[in-house]
């Protein structure tokens, strides 16, 4: 229940997602209390982006936090293996305006952050807990939120696609289970959307090295799929990257249909513009205790879900 950082720096490099440019990355040891800080080359120099719902300024394709100064795109994925592995306090370096996309999926984070190592630190571990269950729900898309003690989420996803249809999975978050059943699903589209959003000047790093790319009938990657039901594996994924811009980690059981970035970012602005409601801020020196309420709260149509 201590926080944690790494033992010493790692760094990567690889074309961003949107640009197709080449990007560097450096993820450093920080002490205690530091957080997650994205620090950015840029014209005018070095600038700074802490991660918060309000800070997330694009969801197209990825996430994107930013400023009026800076910006930095394609973040869900890495987000997602600090959470994962349970890695509180963070540098992240990037000499450019995306995290590189390396193979669509987090198991290139989660090697490099095996490979720095993890080093605990003698400060307690701060979580927002979910205090409150609720349903939040917008056009299909829903988000289902209980008290729980850690990490859990079930995932449904429906696509009309012979080799997708609907898939579900049940996953509760700790460093192993991430690392085996979550971490290596990489990101997925369809051949006509790729083709037209290159045409447009869009994910010019797109390619089958990164992204698992359907035709009308079936994958095209030669090497096929790594698991089964990797879609939704890797819509699990990415919201853990999306519920990991909060000011805290984010606990509770979540039950997730249809959702994505900008469907996330929206719960996520909801439940922290309303956290006396919702969270319980709790510094995990013992096992915390959970909090229940029997009843859902459904959100009435109309109930803005962002600032």
């Amino acid at each position: 229940m201590k926080q944690t950082t790494l033992r010493k720096e790692v760094r990567c490099s690889g074309v961003g997602l949107h640009s197709g440019q080449k990007v560097e990355m450096v993820l450093k040891p920080a002490p205690a209390d530091t957080g997650v800080i994205f620090s950015l080359l840029t014209k005018s120099g070095r600038q700074v982006v802490v991660p918060e719902p309000g800070r997330v300024v694009g969801t197209g394709l990825a996430t994107t936090l930013g400023t009026e100064r800076a910006k930095v795109s394609t973040v869900e994925h890495l987000l997602a293996a600090l959470v994962g592995l349970e890695i509180d306090n963070v540098l992240v370096e990037v000499d450019g305006e995306e995290i590189p996309i390396l193979d669509g999926s987090a198991s290139v984070y989660v090697y490099l952050i095996n490979s720095a190592g993890i080093r605990v630190l003698d400060r307690p571990r701060e979580i927002a807990r979910i205090k409150r269950s609720l349903v939040f729900e917008q056009e299909g898309k829903r988000v289902v939120a209980k008290p729980y003690n850690g990490l859990k989420i079930d995932y449904r996803i429906s696509f009309p696609h012979p080799q997708i249809g609907t898939q579900n999975f049940c996953f509760e978050s700790t460093p192993l289970t991430f690392s085996h059943r979550i971490a290596r699903a990489r990101t997925f589209g369809f051949m006509k959307d790729v083709e037209w959003l290159q045409k447009n000047g869009l994910a010019l790093g797109g390619s089958l090295e990164n992204a698992v790319v359907f035709d009308d009938y079936g994958v095209v990657n030669p090497e096929g799929l790594r698991f089964a039901d990797e879609m939704v594996r890797h819509k699990i994924l990415d919201f853990m990257g999306d519920i990991a811009v909060g000011s805290h980690r984010l606990w509770g059981h979540f039950e997730v249909s249809c959702s994505g970035h900008d469907f996330n970012n929206k719960f996520m602005r909801y439940i922290f513009d309303n956290q006396s409601e919702y969270l319980d801020f709790v510094a995990l020196e013992e096992p915390a205790s959970v909090s229940s309420c029997p009843d859902p709260v459904l959100l009435p149509a109309g109930v803005p879900a962002w600032a």
